[in-house]
């Protein structure tokens, strides 16, 4: 695991804010909520990582098609781990409940940290950059021969 990752995931506190969308305009990530606040990301970049966030109100209630789903328990952890793996992956939720309900792989590339801050459950996650992945892609070249 690359520094400075951990450090960041060990001092996300330090790094998130709650504000308006306007006032964290400058975010390098940001989260919306469903009550109009957003959280943003302020931390120093990771180079070679991309980040991302999810954050919802930790009382809200668990829709309930979902909550038969993929059930109530720890539901907000859960979720807002899934949705940052998605924005990591670059993958529709629907698509990852498919492979992956609301879990997150232990063998996938993504680091992250779930925390409670205030009345919020968020999660930060760091995942390397899609150029310094090797996702089993072959390329072809014009004459029709993998490279």
């Amino acid at each position: 695991m690359p520094r400075p990752v951990p450090g960041l995931l060990a001092a996300a506190e330090r790094h998130l804010r709650i504000g308006t969308p306007a006032a964290l305009a400058d975010a390098v990530t940001r989260s919306h909520l469903d009550d109009g606040r957003c959280v943003g990301w302020y931390g120093p970049p990771a180079p070679g990582w991309r980040v991302a966030i999810d954050a919802e109100r930790a009382d809200a209630p668990v829709p309930p098609a979902l909550a038969r789903r993929f059930g109530a328990g720890d539901f907000w952890a859960r979720w807002t781990r899934a949705e940052c793996c998605c924005k990591l992956a670059d993958v529709p939720i629907a698509t990852w409940w498919r492979r992956h309900g609301l879990g997150t792989p232990s063998d996938g590339p993504a680091l992250w940290r779930t925390l409670r801050t205030a009345d919020l459950v968020i999660t930060v996650g760091f995942a390397p950059n899609p150029s310094s992945v090797d996702h089993g892609v072959v390329v072809t070249d014009k004459r029709g021969k993998a490279d």
